[in-house]
């Protein structure tokens, strides 16, 4: 069977893995053709120092930003700044300094992703590159310094699900149209934590501007990766990238491979197999907006413009939508109108060069003009930061990626999301509408599950030190998405007296309190559907080792949980079918809305065969190669970072001998 692009671009920047074509749920290293960091370098050089590391393995790969609290004028602040520029120069790595633009921008405009590469960022709108052809994907702040250490960091392939694009938009229909509509649409899962890869006729229609906004907001929807094929308006925007970076003597696009782009581009294989396909005629999509507060609803501007919902903030800011075609787009609304009174609207360019361009046009003047306050090029609003925040009882409408409820300012505010020529028209009228009246048109899901045959059981090597088998008793947490929160609470986060034993104490406290008390050392947790989502605490992680805890099997993990458990030497199994089958065992239970389920028999877990016993059945997972293993044996990446890092340089003194 024949492989997604996903899992060919990973296998192209394969280090260390299974020895066979890669396929779903494989577990390799990878070494990225780039990471970038943002403000959060600070918090990465920290760890980088921490596991031992002075030099960056390969000095090419980093591209060091700043973009996200650029307003900030304070003396901490600048002097963090000063530090990632030290830092960036100390290792001949490539940094942009405040008013630089949003990294994502950055990096697409600079030349830094290009089609068939792998490129990541300690930030999860690295979706964005594959509007390129490239696989972008975000790491963690460990990832992110391992990556500069050794030059490679562990991925797992996720699965797949194409969505094929047929038409072509309306006229007032954007590629953020597109975006919320998927958003609101499939909002059942469909995608989570999956690749989502782009196809179809509707495609060539999209120009690079809509490809970037989907792919980044594809975050949203819940994806990994969003990929787009390289075709002809691909190869034009790398030409002018690579025509004006030239002039400036920077020659990052290699000018030899247009030719192979266009003869053999990046592909999935004809016989590849999907977890999913959705079709989307973008002849039927409408201008709509997400929320407030979610991007999982969503109303048609014809709809909500009925209701007249009022706005006191709009804003045309961020990496999703504040490029040339989404600023001209705006520009055309407000030539020659005023932003109503008691409505302030908010402008930042993606970048400096965005804004130069729109300068160059006329049409940052036309944006002035109307009323707009300009912003410098960064994150600002869009995180809470700087300028122009929602304030208590005020609404929002925002061109940008995320309206989660206190996001962009007072949890007692809301936001909608829209495009720019939503956002803008909306500035002028005082309430949410559009440029133009726009039909309602109901739109139908159209999402088909292929059949597949069941994954066969894989017998894998089994390093020294790492288990053959693990065998204890099961433990059912029946919840879907169980949170981070829900694992460790809130109010021991940030105690920095909190002992392991102390931690061992209160896990599960906020999900049940009982729980604490029932488990003991061994017993081998089986969790559901998207098990650890929420915040990024690793304490949600640690204190399950602690507990002594050797395993969470699950249905899926969010994938943040997943990298941070790996990250601490701590095992996760995604087996949906045992969870399915515990479902109905304990029917009952669940139905009873029982949060720990503790049957009292034994579940075992044979890591040589990647396969699972409970109650005399047999289940299978993805199997667990050298990659994982290491990370296990070496109890965390940081110890396995350092380990590498010292065999390297005992090697280093031999062969200088």
């Amino acid at each position: 069977m024949g492989q997604t692009i996903v899992e060919k671009i990973a296998q192209a920047h394969m280090a260390e893995g299974p020895g066979r074509p890669l396929r779903a749920g494989d577990f390799l290293s990878v070494r990225p053709y780039h990471v970038m960091t943002h403000d959060n370098t600070s918090a990465v050089m920290k760890k980088f120092k921490a596991i031992g590391a002075n030099k960056v393995h390969d000095p090419a790969q980093p591209v060091i930003t700043a973009d996200h609290d650029i307003q900030n004028r304070e003396a901490s602040n600048l002097a963090k700044y000063r530090s990632m520029e030290a830092f960036a120069r100390e290792q001949g790595t490539d940094f942009y300094p405040p008013g630089s633009g949003i990294g994502h921008q950055i990096m697409v405009e600079k030349g830094y992703v290009l089609p068939g590469t792998f490129v990541v960022a300690s930030d999860s709108h690295s979706n964005m590159y594959g509007a390129l052809g490239a696989i972008g994907t975000p790491v963690v702040r460990t990832d992110a310094a391992a990556i500069w250490a050794t030059g490679e960091f562990w991925w797992q392939i996720p699965r797949t699900v194409q969505v094929l694009l047929e038409g072509r938009l309306a006229p007032g229909a954007t590629g953020k149209d597109v975006i919320v509509t998927l958003c609101g649409l499939y909002n059942r899962e469909e995608v989570l934590n999956a690749a989502v890869e782009f196809t179809g006729p509707g495609v060539a229609s999209l120009s690079i501007d809509a490809r970037l906004t989907i792919a980044n907001m594809s975050t949203e929807w819940g994806t990994l990766v969003g990929w787009f094929p390289v075709d002809e308006v691909t190869l034009r925007y790398l030409e002018a990238r690579n025509r004006e970076l030239r002039a400036q003597g920077v020659a990052r696009i290699p000018e030899d491979r247009f030719e192979e782009w266009r003869t053999n581009p990046p592909a999935p294989d004809k016989d590849a197999s999907y977890a999913g396909r959705i079709t989307l005629n973008l002849a039927e999509v409408t201008p709509h907006v997400s929320g407030p507060d979610t991007v999982q609803v969503m109303q048609s501007v014809a709809e909500i413009a009925k209701k007249k919902v009022a706005i006191q903030k709009a804003y045309l800011v961020s990496c999703v939508n504040s490029r040339p075609e989404d600023l001209e787009a705006a520009a055309k609304v407000l030539q020659g109108k005023k932003v109503a009174d008691g409505v302030r609207f908010y402008l930042a360019a993606a970048s400096r060069a965005v804004q130069e361009e729109a300068e160059k046009r006329g049409v940052w003047q036309t944006l002035l003009e109307a009323g707009a306050h300009p912003l410098p090029s960064g994150c600002g609003p869009c995180i809470g930061l700087g300028t122009g925040l929602l304030e208590a009882g005020e609404v929002g409408i925002s061109a940008t990626n995320r309206n989660f409820k206190g996001r962009m300012g007072s949890r007692d505010a809301q936001c909608y999301l829209g495009s720019p020529e939503v956002v803008a028209a909306s500035a002028v009228a005082g309430y949410i509408c559009g440029p133009a009246e726009t039909e309602y048109r109901e739109l139908k899901k159209h999402f088909e599950v292929p059949a597949t045959d069941a994954a066969s059981a894989e017998r894998v090597e089994i390093l020294p030190g790492f288990p053959q088998r693990v065998r204890g008793r099961l433990i059912f947490l029946p919840q879907d998405n169980l949170n981070t929160d829900g694992i460790y609470g809130k109010d021991y986060t940030y105690r920095e007296d909190m002992t392991p034993e102390m931690m061992a104490r209160v896990v599960m406290e906020n999900y049940d309190p009982q729980f604490a008390g029932r488990a003991r050392e061994g017993d081998v947790i089986v969790g559901s559907f998207n098990f650890g989502t929420g915040s990024s605490r690793e304490q949600a992680v640690t204190a399950l080792k602690y507990k002594g805890i050797p395993l969470v099997i699950a249905g899926s993990f969010s994938q943040t949980y997943l990298r941070n458990a790996f990250n601490n030497g701590f095992l996760c199994i995604e087996t949906p079918d045992l969870v399915n089958r515990l479902r109905a065992k304990f029917s009952d239970a669940v139905a009873r809305k029982e949060k720990t389920i503790i049957p009292g028999d034994e579940v075992e877990v044979d890591f040589s065969a990647s396969t699972i016993r409970y109650a005399g059945e047999q289940f299978t997972f993805p199997a667990l190669g050298s990659v994982p293993q290491s990370l296990v044996i070496a109890r965390g990446v940081e110890n396995l970072v350092s380990r590498k890092l010292g065999l390297s340089t005992v090697a280093a003194q031999v062969q200088n001998a």
